[in-house]
């Protein structure tokens, strides 16, 4: 089961993409709309799955969908937003039983796909806006999940230094908006902006399973109703940013345990031919349990709770993240800067190399028994430009060599620090 499986097609201008097979006893179905990050609308489109998924015309209020989904055998739906760098994506899914494994009449992947399109292209309109109580509990609880971050201080370390660090790039924007922009935000702007996000966004539409492709065709072009389409090119992803000096940036809160987060350009995206060794260098720095940061930071100094890197490789970038005693925090930099130089001067070795290919390769191999993560390998591909073949990925990673790593570790610089501390005392 590899990318090139997935049969392509257009169908009412959605990208549509078939992947048959007898392994699954469901069929599991995404839809995915994205758009570029912007300030002017963030927040709106964060907003829009949480609204949508709340009822539609057909199906107005949660009670009837529920009703739907219980029919479906228990279907699962789902719907939520992310950011792929520097690209918002709205997901929809569905997970339905196989009716051809049931004691069942007439087709449930017909049913489910209706669902899914009157939810996503029939929403529920009154007076040229969305339904005011619908509209307004999903506000709220938009607000409340914006605010929540600051409770989870490692998420909170992760955003605001990526807000350091991208602060004139779209990057530093997060998937679920803005607190500032939902005052500003009505129940008819949005739906007025829905318009415009609908007929101008690219919609890709996966399904893997045992199926007829005629009723997906069929059922696709019956129940997703679009207007008229004129889909928008998506902005060039700002990747070669220049690294003036390094930039240091210390917060205080009411905290216990210290947050050292360092973002790193890495210069190289899923588009370029180093990704296999930058993915692989990640690994032996700070993606795994036997990685050098783990090691070094953690077992042999004693210094982090935790501490970990890991990529964006649709932005370019590397994270590491690591909870440290508030004191420690110059013995902490100097090791990170120590595991990233031995990197970079090939110290590593055969025992790191082999380790990292291993689970590198065996997380890939996995993705065949998990249909979700077979969805986004594909949509990686899409998104960036460059599909791969999982077969030739396991192969590439197989051939990596510590040159390899050397080579692409020239690239890695440090672009931010950025610590979250309590409050310095002031003496008296």
């Amino acid at each position: 089961m590899i990318l090139d499986q997935f049969l392509k097609e257009e169908i009412n201008s959605i990208q549509v993409h078939q992947l048959k097979t007898h392994k699954y006893k469901t069929n599991t179905i995404v839809v995915n709309i994205v758009t570029d990050l912007t300030e002017e609308n963030v927040t709106k489109v964060a907003l829009l799955p949480y609204i949508l998924k709340r009822g539609s015309k057909q199906f107005p209020t949660l009670k009837q969908i529920q009703e739907k989904l219980d029919h479906l055998y228990g279907a699962r739906l789902d719907a939520f937003v992310f950011k792929r760098g520097e690209r918002q994506i709205v997901q929809f899914s569905c997970e339905v039983a196989n009716e051809k494994y049931l004691n069942e009449n007439g087709s449930l992947l017909s049913k489910a796909i209706h669902l899914l399109g009157n939810l996503i292209t029939q929403p529920f309109v009154v007076d040229q806006g969305f339904h005011l109580e619908i509209f307004e509990s999903e506000k709220e609880l938009l607000a409340q999940r914006i605010k929540s971050i600051l409770d989870d201080k490692i998420q909170y370390a992760e955003q605001k230094m990526i807000e350091n660090m991208c602060k004139d790039e779209p990057y530093r924007l997060p998937a679920d908006g803005r607190i500032e922009d939902l005052d500003q935000i009505t129940k008819e702007n949005l739906y007025q902006f829905y318009h415009n996000w609908i007929t101008t966004s690219r919609i890709d539409f996966f399904i893997i399973g045992n199926y007829d492709e005629s009723i997906v065709h069929s059922a696709i072009s019956k129940f997703f109703l679009l207007p008229k389409r004129q889909v928008n090119p998506l902005a060039r992803v700002m990747v070669d940013i220049p690294i003036k000096e390094e930039k240091i940036a210390i917060e205080e809160l009411d905290v216990k345990q210290g947050k050292l987060n360092i973002g790193l350009r890495t210069y190289t995206t899923m588009q370029d031919e180093d990704y296999i060794p930058m993915l692989v260098f990640n690994g032996v720095l700070g993606g795994f349990a036997h990685s050098k940061l783990f090691v070094n930071v953690r077992e042999k100094s004693s210094l982090a709770y935790y501490v970990a890197s890991r990529l964006d490789s649709h932005k370019g970038i590397m994270t590491i993240q690591s909870g440290i005693e508030i004191q420690n925090y110059d013995k902490t930099v100097e090791i990170i800067k120590e595991q990233i130089q031995l990197m970079k001067e090939g110290k590593i070795t055969d025992q790191e190399m082999d380790q990292t290919k291993a689970i590198l390769s065996n997380q890939l191999k996995e993705m065949l028994d998990r249909p979700r993560q077979l969805i986004d390998f594909a949509y990686q591909g899409i998104l960036s430009g460059t599909p791969r073949i999982l077969s030739q990925m396991i192969e590439q990673i197989k051939n990596v060599t510590i040159d390899d790593l050397v080579r692409v570790g020239q690239k890695v610089k440090i672009d931010t620090i950025y610590f979250l501390r309590d409050h310095v005392k002031e003496e008296a």
